[in-house]
């Protein structure tokens, strides 16, 4: 898939600087009211990014039930957005995900009871710079 325009729109950099700082629910928001107003090519893009900031914020309170499902919904919106595609490198911050959630993808159990390694936590950087600087 080719990438979008090189010109970001506010929300999607507020919402990466949001993500970065683990304020997920707020990244969120963000992202969803730009998700709501958007009808181009990268409309299930956002989307995507909604929803791996909803399984971290799910991970991080605990509710790893709805983080695992959340982590295969946000796959199936981003994976045909690989390997990039805004500036973001989609394959990294799925790769990055996945060991992020690992243990609760791997957990056969309804409710698995693991904690967010928060060293584990995805990053989101645009090209290889800081988001500040696109």
């Amino acid at each position: 898939m080719s990438d979008a325009p090189e010109v970001y729109d506010p929300r999607y950099l507020e919402g990466i600087r949001l993500f970065n700082e683990c304020e997920f629910f707020e990244a969120h928001d963000v992202w969803e009211d730009l998700w709501q107003e958007y009808s181009g090519p990268a409309r299930r893009f956002y989307q995507g990014l909604i929803q791996v900031a909803v399984c971290l914020h799910h991970f991080g309170n605990g509710n790893t039930t709805g983080a695992k499902k959340l982590y295969y919904s946000c796959r199936g919106y981003l994976d045909e957005y690989q390997p990039h595609y805004c500036g973001l490198n989609v394959e990294q911050l799925l790769s990055e995900l996945e060991r992020c959630c690992a243990e609760i993808l791997a957990s056969e159990e309804a409710f698995p009871k693991f904690e967010i390694v928060v060293d584990l936590i995805p990053e989101i950087h645009l090209d290889g710079s800081e988001p500040s600087e696109v």
